[in-house]
């Protein structure tokens, strides 16, 4: 099996600098990435695969059903072309600076030129420890890569950016883990993901270059990123500046706040925005302990870890992500070396969060503008919030609600949206007045646009 249509190219390994170190030991990299082979295993089975992305990356249906590409995206077999590396980066864990941390259960195969998507890397998460392993395995779970495969896929599909998953396939090695954390350490079924984006580099990367002052990999790093991620502000390295370099930034907050929006707007919450897991194109990257919210709470976070001070809670994302763009200006301020322009793309991000955020929820509830009803968004949140209510249950119930025929002295709201709540007890006497005008406020900012519910 050839694998004819695939084609590498490499982009990343051939304009930064290699760790010149080749054995696979735990250890400090100062430079970009490290070459390192993902670990053979002894019977790889792929279970499932996007065809859709396989196609477009050049897979025909003869590699597809093959145990050749079985193998590839385990690990156990390389195509023509493939450099396998992990790369180096740091990070804020926590909103405390971590140090090196680095891809330390992915490798990423190559980059594919295709005709369709463009340049794209193959990366393997769970296919054996890396040089930036530290103490764990480099390995994966069925149960945690299941995961990872669906959820990807289903953001992609729901409009939000995010990396994608091509394959998902079982090893035939079973791997150790506490599910529960209670220190019972059970064996797993092993397996690997094959994910797939235009780049993998994290803030963490350039990060990590800042606080170690080596200036040359920083600017190279930022370099490779413009032109390979962001041809449309310079494609020549040669002709790169300050301002190109002021560009970039600007462009990856926005790129940030759109990936933010996107989340806010289906209930996702990523769980642990560190900035070693914040993607420098804008995508959705690193799906670990992350979750949709059922009833809307703002304070809500699918990490338990995190749940005593709920750092990366629902509601608080987008001044997580404003403070993960902030740790990324101090990281590329020796290449500018002025303050004023990065700070006034970041004085500007909170503002144009709330625009964005208020033209998602108008989106949501059908209206172009909030017209005279400045607080109509809010009040919905704080209700949404006074008892508990399924949000995605509720936004399908309004959406066929009959506002026409509202009258906030009756009760045929209650009985219509009596799905939405999880508990109809909560519902007092208070919370229903509220809720009832709130939805002829509603009703009279749909009828000021003389709209109609159908579509």
């Amino acid at each position: 099996m050839t694998f004819s249509q695939i084609k590498f190219d490499n982009r990343l390994l051939n304009n930064l600098p290699a760790d010149p170190e080749t054995d696979n030991f735990p250890r400090q990299v100062m430079q970009a990435y490290s070459f390192v082979f993902p670990a053979q295993v002894s019977k790889p089975k792929l279970l499932a695969s996007t065809e859709d992305l396989a196609h477009n990356l050049g897979f025909t249906e003869t590699d597809l059903d093959s145990q050749a590409f079985a193998n590839v995206v385990t690990g156990n077999q390389l195509i023509e072309g493939m450099q396998p590396y992990s790369t180096c980066y740091g990070g804020d864990q926590f909103g405390q600076w971590a140090g090196q941390l680095g891809d330390g259960r992915a490798i990423n195969l190559g980059e594919v030129a295709t005709q369709k998507l463009g340049h794209q890397t193959l990366q393997l998460k769970g296919a054996g420890p890396t040089p930036y392993s530290r103490t764990a395995d480099g390995l994966a779970v069925l149960r945690s890569s299941v995961r990872e495969f669906l959820c990807s896929e289903a953001m992609y599909y729901l409009g939000i950016p995010t990396t994608r998953a091509l394959s998902l396939s079982l090893t035939g090695e079973y791997v150790m883990r506490d599910m529960f954390y209670n220190g019972n350490a059970q064996p797993e079924l092993g397996a690997v993901v094959c994910r797939v984006s235009s780049s993998f580099t994290r803030f963490g990367s350039f990060q990590l270059a800042s606080s170690r002052k080596d200036l040359s990999l920083l600017k190279s790093l930022v370099d490779h990123c413009i032109v390979s991620d962001y041809p449309k502000i310079c494609t020549d390295k040669s002709k790169l500046s300050k301002q190109h370099y002021i560009a970039w930034f600007n462009e990856v907050c926005s790129r940030t706040l759109t990936m933010i929006i996107h989340w806010q707007r289906v209930g996702f919450v990523h769980g642990v925005m560190n900035t070693d897991n914040m993607s420098i194109i804008g995508e959705t990257i690193d799906y670990g302990p992350y979750g949709w919210v059922d009833d809307f709470d703002l304070n809500w976070t699918p990490n338990t870890t995190d749940a005593q001070h709920r750092r990366y809670r629902f509601g608080k994302q987008g001044e997580i992500s404003h403070w993960n763009l902030y740790q990324l200006a101090n990281a590329i301020f020796p290449l500018i070396n002025e303050a004023k322009p990065l700070e006034d793309i970041l004085n500007q991000y909170p503002e144009q969060y709330q625009q964005q955020w208020q033209q998602m929820m108008c989106d949501k509830l059908a209206l172009s503008s909030l017209h005279e009803d400045l607080a109509l968004l809010s009040d919905l949140e704080k209700l949404l919030s006074d008892v508990e209510t399924d949000m995605t249950v509720f936004y399908r119930r309004l959406a066929d609600y009959p506002l026409e025929q509202h009258d906030k002295n009756n009760t045929l709201w209650q009985a219509h949206f009596s799905e939405s709540y999880y508990s109809e007890d909560q519902l007092d006497e208070d919370y229903c007045l509220q809720f009832s005008t709130w939805l002829t406020r509603y009703a009279k900012a749909i009828e000021q646009e003389n709209k109609s519910q159908e579509i």
